[in-house]
């Protein structure tokens, strides 16, 4: 697996290619860097990465380890959507046409049971505002899940999202310079909190809202190397959490993730 990448060397990346926008261009290069993808591509190659690792044959990940395409549109009770990183079944697409809802008539080229056994992986990253947009961010983060486990409740999702702990100062992104804003414990805490409240979905009859698994990865980037925070011990030493906080981060942590995830989906479907 010569291609392979840490989540430690993706966040690096990330980093790099940010900040370096950040200097050379300020706002503009920097959303010019965002919408490349290339950043937060890091972070999909890293979850590929951790599913080879963990034994998931090369050939049923969509897109392949080192590669952007082809991603595959999952069709969901509400719209079509290209999943940032699958992992297929064993078994052969069924072209559908939907019958019903907003995709009525709508060709889905997987069919329903393919669609079900699909592992779909999202990944997404807030570096600043994370405070003003958190409340966007999170519902788009549920309807995703929604969209997908109404039609098809059986399916495991997968959802890793990383923040900037502290976050990257907007107003001096604006005159090219790197400055993060001081942090505030009840934020992280709230992530915290609010990631907690849609992982680890059992059943498959309610809740869909929630993950079979999520990982909610809080980095420092104005350390170097970057930090990634995996106990609530390493928040709290660094003073992001209080020592009493009724939250839990290793549940959501990058080591559980690929395992605790691959771990439902046998479960689920007794594989």
């Amino acid at each position: 697996m010569t291609n392979s990448i840490s989540i430690q060397k993706a966040v690096d990346n990330f980093k790099t290619l940010i900040e370096d926008s950040i200097i050379s261009g300020g706002e503009v290069a920097k959303q010019a860097m965002i919408r490349s993808s290339r950043p937060i591509l890091n972070l999909h190659e890293a979850v590929k990465s951790e599913l080879i690792k963990a034994g998931v044959s090369e050939d049923f990940i969509f897109p392949p380890l080192d590669s952007r395409k082809p991603e595959l549109k999952l069709a969901g009770s509400r719209k079509q959507k290209n999943q940032d990183v699958c992992v297929v079944p064993d078994h052969d697409k069924s072209k559908e046409i939907l019958a019903e809802g907003l995709l009525q008539d709508v060709v889905d080229e997987f069919g329903e049971k393919f669609t079900e056994r699909t592992i779909s992986i999202n990944v997404r990253s807030q570096i600043s505002s994370i405070q003003k947009n958190f409340d966007t961010l999170y519902e788009r983060t549920t309807s995703e899940a929604i969209n997908l486990h109404d039609r098809c409740p059986k399916i495991c999702m997968g959802e890793v999202y990383m923040i900037a702990v502290p976050e990257y100062d907007d107003r001096a992104i604006r005159e090219s310079k790197i400055v993060f804003k001081k942090t505030s414990q009840s934020l992280v805490l709230k992530y915290i909190k609010s990631f907690q409240a849609i992982n680890n979905r059992k059943g498959v009859e309610k809740n869909f809202y929630k993950y079979e698994k999520v990982c909610l990865l809080i980095v420092d980037f104005s350390k170097s190397p970057a930090k990634i925070y995996n106990t609530n011990a390493e928040l709290i030493e660094d003073g992001l959490l209080l020592g009493d906080s009724p939250v839990d981060i290793s549940e959501l942590s990058w080591s559980k993730f690929i395992p605790e995830l691959l771990k439902a989906y046998t479960e689920r479907f007794n594989k």
